[in-house]
């Protein structure tokens, strides 16, 4: 069964997309960028705007039944390679002992405002 999961951002149904698409076991969670959604704004620092994407992705994920420990999968999208140091004690917070296989890239973004985007694949796990 597919479940679509979506966050509400009007970006969403402008660009033709679901924040999450659940098929069976599997999570699949699109590019998320740092936009705090309560007040739709971009915080300013890389720091506060990767913290956002791992909430929102987060969220996003407990609503298909899923938590941050299913990732197995990581794509991080910087646009400055400055952030690299910067960015990799956050993601280490959240996920330090899961260890999904990642990838880090450094490019442009669709908006100049926005300096990280984090997509995410999970497995459901077994007992």
């Amino acid at each position: 069964m597919r479940i679509l999961i979506s966050t509400g951002s009007p970006f969403e149904k402008t660009a033709g997309y679901s924040r999450a698409v659940v098929q069976g076991d599997w999570c699949f969670v699109s590019g998320t960028t740092g936009y705090d959604y309560a007040t739709m704004t971009m915080p300013q620092t890389i720091e506060a705007q990767a913290r956002n994407c791992l909430a929102t992705i987060a969220k996003a994920l407990a609503e298909g039944g899923f938590d941050m420990a299913d990732v197995v999968r990581a794509r991080y999208y910087i646009t400055d390679q400055a952030f690299v140091d910067v960015v990799f004690p956050i993601l280490g917070e959240v996920f330090g002992e899961i260890r999904p296989a990642a990838t880090m890239i450094v490019c442009q973004l669709n908006k100049p405002e926005m300096k990280i985007e984090i997509e995410v694949t999970a497995l459901r796990r077994t007992a």
